[in-house]
């Protein structure tokens, strides 16, 4: 485990502490988990309410240039090209292979459209930056924010929160991105998030980061809530993780999300991998990432062994435990193709003991995002 004296700390770092979070080492930083509130509880509240995230430690960035969108798309399969102003697409990284490097958000900006706001996973952001810059030399400029923060306001009172500070917020989209200002603090908006809620991420000077969030939170029916509940809520939402779902070891159609790969870029490719991917695309990849639900009690965590009903082992868990909006556990991970039908039975091999299990479709928890 890393040394806490080598973590970073977000610009949160106090004031988790003086909220009484527990803290953990997390993708390099000191990082809260749970708050006194408890992760059940954290996790029903976001449901019900609103809970505020710090996810500072995400790597925000502008890719900038003429060209800046043809240019990404030589990394990425998505149609970066048909980005409208202010418009939010996800979208992976890919290494020659097909493999997934990392899942990224990527913004067009209103005000620049020749700049695309980038925003990657914490564990992956330095690898990411360079590979990115080093492809793109020359053909586009990457400007990394280290002094911004970022906060994830989520949950249904989430929009009527926000737009008491931002009254814009109420009608944007789901997936767009504005510029705008909190109490005369610069922010940029998002209209997403990882919990299957409808909600925001907002980008913030990092000096002005404990004053928005404590404003946000003397709001009624706001909580901090921690990294703990953020898992379960994404496991519920069938939202991958990196590094536990997706990887470089699996590609696009392998983990269920050929959906980020447009009808123009299905034709045209041009992407790394894009081979593989395509083929996989027409013809079907062996394995696929699925739902999986314990028939149990007991939750099905990351390496579980699963098997079909004649013993034999058909895939492995990726991520797993209690869903609190369930009611009980639930899980995702992968399966040979042919075991991949919802409802199809199957054996997790839990403490070396076999427990009743089958595939189930995605997600556990409806999405709520905000669609006008």
């Amino acid at each position: 485990m890393t040394e806490t004296a080598d973590l970073k700390s977000t610009p949160l770092n106090d004031l988790h502490v003086s909220l009484g979070a527990k803290m953990v080492p997390f993708a390099g930083y000191n990082m809260p988990v749970q708050y006194p509130l408890g992760v059940l509880k954290e996790h029903l509240h976001t449901r019900e309410q609103a809970g505020l995230f710090d996810v500072s430690h995400m790597g925000q960035g502008e890719l900038s240039g003429p060209g800046v969108d043809a240019a990404l798309e030589t990394l990425v399969p998505g149609d970066i090209k048909g980005l409208k102003p202010g418009q939010i697409r996800y979208t992976l990284l890919l290494n020659d292979q097909g493999g997934i490097i990392d899942d990224l958000m990527v913004t067009r900006i209103t005000e620049r459209p020749d700049t695309l706001y980038l925003v990657v996973n914490a564990a992956c952001k330095d690898n990411d930056f360079a590979h990115i810059a080093a492809k793109l030399q020359g053909r586009a400029t990457l400007k990394r924010f280290e002094d911004a923060a970022l906060l994830a306001l989520q949950g249904p009172t989430a929009a009527k929160t926000l737009a008491k500070f931002i009254p814009a917020a109420a009608a944007m989209p789901f997936m767009t991105s504005r510029a705008d200002t909190f109490e005369d603090v610069p922010v940029r908006l998002f209209r997403s998030g990882y919990t299957g809620e409808d909600g925001y991420e907002i980008s913030i000077p990092a000096a002005a980061a404990t004053t928005v969030a404590n404003a946000l939170l003397a709001e009624p029916g706001v909580a901090p809530i921690g990294l703990g509940a953020r898992d379960s809520l994404r496991l519920e939402a069938g939202l991958c993780l990196y590094g536990s779902d997706i990887d470089t070891t699996t590609t696009p159609s392998e983990a269920a999300l050929n959906w980020v790969i447009g009808p123009r870029r299905r034709t045209e490719g041009g992407f790394p991998g894009a081979e593989r991917i395509l083929g996989e695309i027409k013809n079907g990849a062996a394995k696929k990432r699925v739902g999986i639900k314990p028939l149990g009690k007991a939750p099905a965590r990351a390496h579980t062994e699963i098997q079909d009903a004649a013993g034999r082992r058909i895939g492995e868990i990726t991520s797993g435990g209690f869903g609190p909006s369930v009611g009980g556990p639930v899980a995702m991970g992968y399966v040979d193709v042919v075991h991949a039908k919802v409802g199809t039975p199957v054996s997790l091999i839990v403490r070396g003991q076999a427990m009743p299990g089958e595939v189930a479709g995605l997600p556990f928890a409806p999405h709520r995002y905000f669609k006008p």
